[in-house]
């Protein structure tokens, strides 16, 4: 049942709430969000340095003539190929990342999938000099260790995040995506101009080992085992979840339920599209607006980053708006996925569109940034969605709808570098246009499929079941003992 926390008592901390570092869940929150600035800086470098990694580039001489070489002579649809090889590795383990998170403990399997790609990036120029065969080997191998990820954050907050904190948690910590993308593509620019490719997978490589020490060392698997929180929000957490301390059972997933679930393929469908147009924009959009926009190399990085910048910070927005919708029941749990969601849908349908058709430098990155800007609206409503329906099988959820959700980023690459063989207008205008049309199919969907509602199938709503038969016992067992008493006296 949601309830409205005051500012101290309710969430055991007697500190404002702005001093986030009182309250050991938001040191979990902040390093979580600095865990996906790996995750996505990881992920997007590769999209701005292979601009410079297969470029055409002035080479003077010994003879003094003047000559053009690439690093790489790859053409559009082996560049897609390499973008999207990522996610060939990514997809096989969103699942697996949600069942071992539930035995191991998510905080776990989530440093260890970024420390392992970190270290992985830091070989990515050995790899790509030895061959495009091997640069594919590494990028699928980075993309199994970052498959874990989404669906292990789940069970970081099914013991962490109380139930009427759920939206902003998630939302600030997924934040760092974008946080990551808006650093890593600029810096990827300014890097591969000043210093060479290579230096790009160099020094995102080394911040992501620097983040996985500190995350090992600082995040522990539930307040029960953190020895810096205090009692009284050890207290409030397990209170507000319904557990005691000690309460660590293995947990049984009700499988037919899930996989039968309307509400479970609902968000699958939701993140799908998300994912189709956000994966589409990640891998294609510096390409994009050096082909089709022409700009220079270092301008393309910045000028990318703009969208997710814009996102990031309506992730704040869209997170507290979304749990202050819950507290002051101004609307259900279902009524914020629902309005968020697919609000958040149907006007990136809309920019996508207008932005493909106008297909000038400055409205249609306007255009862009509105449409990818409001997709943190989209992550209030989705990506919060599993916690809702089961919070102990919310990170197998994750990991079903992230397995689907993955597709995007292997086929959007592919089919993009495909279509735009030639890199005209009208080619890239067809991408945007697909674009639209599945972010049209999600809101659809989700719209009419939604629940915000603990599902009759979750673990939580059995145990509720179990619990109320038997407090029944006893009263029904005095039944029958008053009537054979009476019985025994006639």
């Amino acid at each position: 049942m949601d309830t409205k926390p005051s500012n101290k008592e309710s969430d055991g901390i007697d500190a404002p709430l702005w001093m986030f570092w009182k309250r050991r869940r938001y040191i979990v929150v902040f390093m979580a969000f600095l865990g996906f600035f790996n995750v996505y800086s990881l992920r997007v470098n590769l999209s701005v340095a292979i601009v410079a990694m297969t470029e055409n580039r002035t080479v003077h001489y010994d003879n003094g003539t003047v000559g053009y070489e690439q690093y790489f002579d790859w053409s559009s649809s082996l560049q897609g190929y390499v973008l999207s090889s990522f996610f060939y590795g990514y997809i096989l383990t969103p699942f697996l990342g949600g069942f071992i998170s539930n035995r191991f403990g998510g905080n776990y399997v989530f440093g260890v999938g970024i420390g392992t790609t970190a270290v992985l990036t830091l070989l990515t120029p050995l790899a790509a000099k030895a061959g495009v065969a091997v640069l594919l080997a590494v990028r699928i191998v980075e993309g199994i260790f970052e498959g874990v990820t989404f669906p292990c954050i789940h069970a970081v907050w099914s013991r962490w995040a109380p139930p009427t904190e759920r939206s902003r948690m998630a939302s600030i910590a997924f934040a760092g995506n974008y946080a990551g993308t808006v650093v890593a593509m600029p810096m990827s620019g300014i890097l591969a101009n000043a210093w060479g490719w290579e230096s790009v997978f160099y020094v995102f490589g080394v911040i992501g080992c620097i983040w996985f020490v500190a995350w090992m060392f600082f995040v522990k698997t539930s307040p029960e085992v953190d020895k810096w929180i205090s009692q009284r929000e050890k207290e409030f957490i397990l209170e507000s979840l319904g557990r005691t301390e000690g309460d660590q059972e293995k947990v049984k997933h009700p499988w037919k339920g899930i996989l039968t679930s309307v509400a479970v393929w609902a968000l699958v469908v939701s993140h799908f599209s998300e994912n189709w147009g956000f994966y589409t924009l990640l891998t294609q959009l510096p390409t994009f607006l050096k082909d089709a926009m022409h700009f220079e190399l270092e301008k393309t990085g910045f000028v990318s980053a703009v969208p997710y910048l814009v996102m990031g910070i309506l992730l704040f927005v869209s997170g507290y708006l979304a749990d202050w919708c819950q507290v002051k029941g101004y609307l259900t749990t279902t009524q914020v996925r629902r309005y968020f969601n697919c609000g958040a849908f149907l006007a990136q349908t809309v920019f996508m569109i207008i932005g493909a058709f106008i297909l000038e430098p400055g409205p249609t990155i306007t255009c862009i940034t509105i449409a990818v800007g409001l997709g943190a609206f989209a992550w209030s409503g989705f990506a919060v969605n599993h916690l809702d329906l089961s919070p102990k099988s919310a990170g197998v959820l994750m990991g079903i709808s992230n397995t689907f959700a993955t597709i995007p980023g292997i086929v959007s690459p592919i089919i993009t570098g495909y279509i735009t063989s030639n890199k005209s207008d009208n080619e890239w205008k067809t991408v945007f246009y697909i674009a639209a049309g599945i972010y049209l199919v999600g809101c659809v969907i989700y719209w009419f499929g939604v629940s915000g509602e603990l599902q009759p199938w979750s673990i939580e709503a059995q145990e509720r079941r179990e619990q109320e038969k038997q407090r029944t016992k006893p009263i029904e067992s005095l039944a029958y003992t008053n009537k054979v008493s009476m019985e025994d006296e006639m």
